[in-house]
């Protein structure tokens, strides 16, 4: 699973590249998705990539983003009560590996599909270059775990 993050803004976007971020539910700075490693993905990150930073996400990364950070519609915080209540697993822990695992997703465990971030603590390295020199955007690996990490 890729995890995408939004580093730069709205201003002065192409309408086509806007539109793919839109898809993407990347509408403001610092927002995050996690989406699946398929073909179509990857061509909508390309596309983008002078506005996104993204990354294969570790498990353990993931669990903490969910359990951080996830969020139920009304802007209620995901607890295990309403993960026991509502989905087949026990507690956020387990839902968050099932999702990791691709066995179920966040819509249908009826978490929102973006995670609302804070900036990084001590900065972007730089939101107009490229990560392979220096920058903040693009094609990261396993560094993006690091990003994330910074921002919840």
């Amino acid at each position: 699973m890729y995890a995408v993050i939004r580093v730069r803004g709205r201003t002065g976007i192409k309408k086509n590249i806007a539109d793919t971020l839109d898809m993407l539910n990347l509408t403001r700075i610092s927002h995050a998705v996690v989406i699946p490693e398929t073909p179509s993905y990857k061509g909508m990150l390309q596309k983008g990539k002078d506005y996104i930073t993204w990354g294969e996400v570790s498990e353990d990364t993931f669990k903490l983003l969910v359990a951080e950070r996830g969020r139920l519609p009304g802007n209620k915080r995901v607890t295990d009560e309403y993960v026991k209540e509502n989905t087949d697993y026990e507690s956020v822990e387990e839902l968050a590996v099932a999702i990791f695992n691709q066995e179920t997703t966040l819509k249908e465990s009826g978490l929102k599909p973006i995670f609302r971030l804070n900036p990084p603590r001590k900065g972007y390295e730089g939101t107009k270059q490229a990560y392979t020199k220096g920058g903040s955007l693009g094609y990261r690996s396993e560094n993006i775990n690091e990003l994330l990490e910074k921002m919840i």
